[in-house]
């Protein structure tokens, strides 16, 4: 887990012939970047002296010496300029002059951490504009006004924004993962977030021992490793200490003074104060947000509880107001883990600065708005695979709203499902209690916990826990049709409080409940604190905005709103207190029904389908004389689906073989499972298996006879393998009929009636295939495979582009079609399906066979959740835990136990843990065969 906040941008603070100068003092170095093939970067590092501040940079160039567009590319908080050096010598690379830095107090920079203050931070970025406009390399708009972006992540990225607010010099800005409003960010409606500024402090703190020396990801600049634990222990220390009015100089690392108070008087109290968020409001982009007029890139994390969406709300509608170009990314990870994307984000953030500091107007700078969705599992390496969701406009996080109606949960209350009123009216209040030193407390988002849990709960996977007494919950019906939320929830509730001042302080959210009402999920781990001041007897009535996400409530789970007295990643009051909440309407949740995931392009070969097919055709009679004679079928392999024999297969040009040596056979009736990472000749084996390509050695038999290219035992195969090619002017019905009359087959012989069947494509037969969208596209390409119900059939990955039900409709479709003594052969990466549909696996890696066998037998059994750790674990406590050691974590055994019950205990005991998650047995088994590969 990374962290990185920004800083500010202000007006030239100083002449170019004064800049170069001071900086004529500096040191620098120039070194050769070589990589590969790619043309050679030119580094130049050096110290440059700022109003008294030593910034260390380094400076990239590649190429010929003309003139080209300037980049500023800022780190993470707690990081260095060495973070984003591949990005850097990427951007040099694509044709940009590329200026990194260490900021004030973090790497082997001088100076104080002010938080982007406008007369340290901010003037440094000035000053390192005045010195990229007399760089000879640097293409110029007018004398001292260099063509330059800003970007970076989180501290980086906001240091983009106030470059632009500040200096009328930056041209484009592409800030990711960061804030618009620090002091929102860090104190939500009034409540302290504790953790998260723990760790920021700590991260601050420490530089002076050492700026960035847990900075990890050299290429998104995001920050410091540091743990919750941490966090929480630096806010500990403070209070104990009881001190913190004025700043403990000691404590305060290379911390401004003002900043080191700030923090240390909030944690002490657990309540923000005026001064304090006047101070974060005065250093964010936000007190800019008026004069920030350039064309902007805004990529913000979904699995981000530090920063999160409703940050990037604000700046794009604000940036947009100015009348300059937005368009606003959600990525799948943020500060909390996950994926952040980091080579497609940062090919869209080159194509954004192609389009606007090189004019280019053919750069294609992508959608509007953009959400990348969860779709399934990668078994090469656990992941979340991930599609993107596009609408041609930003649609906020209030669009297309629709009303949900509420009632009381609990075991007091009835079934939802059957009272839940059908009108929106005001429901029975609920008491709860807020308990003594607000212990123990629920949990959400905990930094270095939630993080890749958030962007699996659109997969029903996710962690949290609400102490019985210590929250009140109000249920929806369930969905009779699947509901996507995108944007963010909003409900009206009374809350009264019997706390001295009037005061409550609640974490709402909203909870994806499984059809049994116990399985629940809180999409990316997101809770809203709120404080209700003046709600004593005749209690408060408040507009609560709940968490922006982007999740599917499929059809048979419901809403639940919680409303709960505590939140371990946040500070409460310690006085013990009675609340009690009532909804007072609806449950209004946004829909943004303009976004939707995008259709395949078409490919261009498509439309000529009839040409290349002729042109095949007149390959095959011209070289039928030249081929070599097949060998005779082997009459004791008639019933054998396939038996590969000794297999290999090296391209051109290549000293590495795709396949090698490749033995193993097929039964009838089994559904066979064909595993590899990325690279481990999965593709290229299938393509023999079709007669697509020929083997350098070995053999391959389908029901006893060889496979070459044409042989007539082929008929007895259907395929599905990358993709299928389709006439988008004629129907799905005709497309099949077209493909069918092809093989010249008698038409009887097609079962077409059942290939549509499993096609289940309704009306959607007779449109056109270019209406279809890609997930109906992949299921008339599986029904093409299976016309004539061939004895042998190949699917490579047949799941890309469905659905939940339809994945699972999929599923079952194998499992029939191999009941009827057929043979299906899947290949996949997504483990869980695998393990639930086939009966037999062929692990490969490098080519090679790893094992075969069975699914149980090579998966083994056990109920186990895999616990990821930030740092060592004592034998005692594995022990308690009854858990077992690898390389990945800790394997822990449920026992019967809930997997909310299993995070109670790893809180309680202290263990460092950055995730939990789903142990899926097949998947540990891949990662164990090929030994944690994940290519």
């Amino acid at each position: 887990m990374q962290l990185r906040l920004p800083r500010k941008g202000l007006p030239r603070w100083a002449a170019a012939g004064a800049v170069l100068a001071v900086l004529a003092g500096g040191t620098g170095t120039w070194t050769a970047v070589a990589s590969d093939d790619a043309p050679p970067v030119h580094r130049a590092d050096r110290m440059l002296d700022l109003d008294g501040v030593r910034l260390d940079t380094s400076y990239f160039t590649s190429g010929g010496d003309g003139r080209r567009p300037a980049v500023l590319l800022g780190h993470g908080f707690g990081g260095s300029k060495d973070d984003v050096r591949a990005q850097a010598e990427q951007l040099a690379r694509d044709g940009y002059a590329v200026l990194t830095w260490s900021a004030r107090g973090f790497g082997a920079s001088t100076g104080q951490i002010g938080l982007n203050d406008p007369e340290r931070e901010v003037k440094d970025v000035s000053g390192l504009v005045d010195w990229l406009a007399e760089r000879p390399e640097v293409l110029l708009d007018k004398a001292g006004d260099p063509r330059v972006g800003v970007t970076g992540a989180s501290y980086g990225g906001a240091v983009s924004l106030l470059a632009a607010g500040h200096d009328p010099r930056v041209d484009a800005v592409a800030p990711q993962i960061t804030y618009w409003n620090l002091a929102d960010a860090l104190f939500p409606n009034g409540v302290f977030k504790k953790l998260w500024s723990g760790i920021f402090f700590s991260a601050g703190a420490g530089a002076g021992a050492g700026a960035g020396a847990g900075a990890s990801d050299g290429r998104t600049g995001t920050g410091t490793g540091t743990g919750a634990g941490a966090g929480a222990g630096a806010s500990g220390a403070a209070a104990r200490d009881g001190k913190a009015a004025v700043a403990d100089p000691a404590a305060c690392g290379r911390f401004s003074p003002e900043v080191c108070a700030l923090y240390q008087r909030v944690a002490v109290t657990g309540r923000p104060d005026a001064a304090a968020r006047a101070l974060l409001e005065a250093r964010s982009p936000s007190a800019v947000g008026s004069r920030i007029k350039v064309p902007a890139l805004i990529v913000q994390g979904q699995a981000d509880s530090l920063f999160t969406l409703g940050q990037s709300d604000a700046m794009a509608r604000t940036i947009a107001a100015n009348g300059a170009p937005v368009a606003v990314d959600w990525t799948a990870g943020g500060h909390d883990g996950g994926d952040r994307e980091t080579d497609r984000v940062q090919a869209r953030i080159t194509a954004w600065f192609d389009r606007y500091l090189k004019r280019d107007t053919a750069a294609a700078t992508g959608p509007a708005f953009r959400v990348s969705r969860t779709g399934g599992v990668d078994s090469t390496d656990g992941r979340a695979t991930l599609r993107g969701a596009t609408a041609d406009r930003y649609p906020g996080l209030a669009a297309g709203p629709v009303r949900v109606a509420l009632a009381p949960a609990g075991p007091t209350a009835p079934d939802p499902s059957v009272s839940a009123p059908a009108a929106s009216g005001p429901t029975a209040p609920r008491p709860f209690a807020n308990p003594a030193g607000a212990n123990p407390p629920a949990l959400s988002a905990v930094p270095g916990l939630g993080g890749g849990l958030a962007q699996f709960s659109s997969l029903g996977v996710g962690l949290s826990l609400d102490f019985p007494g210590q929250f009140a919950a109000f249920d929806a019906r369930p969905q009779s049709v699947p509901l996507r939320i995108t944007g963010s929830p909003t409900v009206r509730v009374k809350v009264t409080s019997t706390a001295p001042d009037g005061s409550a302080v609640l974490f709402a959210k909203v909870y994806d409940v499984g059809p049994d009402g116990r399985q629940q999920v809180l999409p990316s781990q997101l809770v809203t604190p709120v404080r209700v001041e003046d709600a004593g007897r005749d209690g408060r009535t408040v507009d609560v905005t709940l968490p922006a996400v982007d999740h599917e409530v499929p059809a048979g789970h419901r809403l639940r709103l919680v409303l709960a007295a505590t939140d371990l990643g946040y500070a409460s009051p310690v006085a013990p207190a009675t609340y009690t909440a009532a909804v007072e309407g609806p449950l209004s949740v946004p829909t943004a029904p303009a976004v939707a995931t995008q259709a395949a392009g078409l490919p261009w070969w498509v439309w000529g389908l009839p040409l290349l097919g002729l042109a095949v055709a007149a390959g095959l009679l011209l070289t039928a004389r030249r081929r070599t004679a097949a060998p005779a079928p082997d009459p004791a392999l008639a019933g054998v689906p396939l038996q590969i024999t000794g297999l290999s297969k090296k391209y051109a040009g290549t000293d590495r073989f795709s396949v090698r040596e490749l033995s193993f056979r097929v039964e009838q009736g089994q559904v066979l499972g064909l595993l590899g990472p990325n690279g481990a000749g999965k593709t290229t084996t299938l393509r023999m298996l079709m007669g697509l390509i020929t083997p350098d050695e070995g053999e391959i038999r389908v029901f006893g006879h060889a496979i070459r290219p044409g042989a007539p035992v082929l008929s007895r195969v259907g395929a599905f393998v990358e993709g299928a090619g389709f006439l988008p002017h004629l129907s799905g019905r005709e497309n099949l009929e077209l493909y069918w009359a092809s093989t010249g087959r008698p038409a009887e012989d097609a079962h077409i009636d059942e290939a549509l069947r499993i096609a289940n494509l309704g009306g959607a037969l007779e449109r056109a295939v270019r209406t279809y969208s890609q997930g109906m596209r992949q299921r008339l390409a599986i029904a093409q495979a299976m016309l004539g119900l061939p004895d042998l059939l190949i699917l490579d990955e047949p799941t890309n582009g469905l659905d939940p039900p339809q994945i699972r409709e999929m599923r079952e479709v194998m499992i029939r079609y191999a009941a009827g003594g057929r043979t299906v052969i899947v290949s996949s990466h997504l483990l869980s399906e695998v393990e639930q549909s086939c009966t037999h696996l062929v692990v490969m890696d490098r080519g090679g066979l790893v094992r075969t066998g069975p699914v149980e037998e090579i998966t083994g059994s056990g109920d186990t959740l895999l616990v990821t750790l930030d740092g060592p674990v004592p034998d005692a406590v594995v022990e308690k835990l009854g858990a077992v050691r690898t390389e990945s974590g800790l394997l822990v055994r449920l026992d019967g136990k809930s997997a909310t019950f299993l995070i109670g205990e790893l809180v309680r005991l202290d263990v460092p843990v950055t995730g939990v998650g789903p142990h899926r047995r097949l998947e540990d088994a891949f990662l164990t065969l090929i030994g944690g590969e994940t290519a």
